[in-house]
């Protein structure tokens, strides 16, 4: 397979990270370099982000895997994902899905074209992409046992937890320059954890940021 060796490089640097096997496995099964431009190609088992156009990034792989794990997602859930970007995130979050879907909602409309294409290669066929102003959450297919933010909130959105399940889980980075990744539950209220220092492209929209 092309890229082989990189692909194994790059899981066995995330291993060292502490990463759990399911997640690993995940993104072992996903081919990064489908999900990237082809100029970036070479680049695309560096633990790094990586320019996609229009301003945006493909997240570092060891966000990512953090990012999976912390969500803990298992199959059958439905999921919501906000930042589709090149489509790798949704891509790895579809294989530890299984037979559940994700919905990943895209502002920025040639990305999502774009991102549809890359998961149609990777052969991922349990992800739909949108183009809708992602700070709203995607209502007409809630409530979702998990959502992934992949952009800076100015808040934890109520839009995004009044769409979660009793149970389900969020993850969202807060903050303009920088960040704090939150992973937050939701119970009989929210409960909310701080996971770390995180530097995000703002999440613009009606409820994010504005242009």
């Amino acid at each position: 397979m092309e890229f082989e060796v990189e692909s194994k490089g790059l899981i066995e640097e995330l291993r060292h990270h502490g990463i759990s096997e399911r997640v690993l496995a995940a993104m072992k099964s996903v081919p990064r370099h489908l999900f990237v431009p082809v100029r970036e190609q070479g680049d695309a088992y560096i633990d790094t982000p990586l320019p996609i156009g229009r301003g945006q990034t493909i997240s570092a792989p060891h966000m990512v895997a953090i990012m999976c794990d912390l969500l803990d997602i298992r199959d059958g859930m439905n999921v919501l994902e906000i930042g589709a970007g090149s489509g790798y995130h949704a891509a790895v979050m579809a294989v530890l899905a299984g037979s559940g879907h994700i919905y990943t909602v895209e502002r920025i409309e040639s990305l999502a074209l774009s991102a549809r294409e890359n998961l149609k290669k990777a052969g991922i066929e349990n992800v739909t992409v949108i183009v809708e102003d992602g700070t709203l959450g995607l209502p007409g297919f809630a409530p979702y046992d998990r959502i992934s933010v992949a952009a800076a909130s100015p808040e934890i959105l109520e839009t995004l937890t009044d769409q979660l399940k009793t149970g389900g889980k969020l993850i969202i980075p807060v903050g303009k320059t920088y960040q704090e990744l939150y992973l937050v539950t939701k119970t009989n209220g929210l409960k909310r954890e701080a996971k770390g220092g995180v530097v995000f492209v703002p999440l613009l929209g009606k409820k994010g940021f504005r242009n």
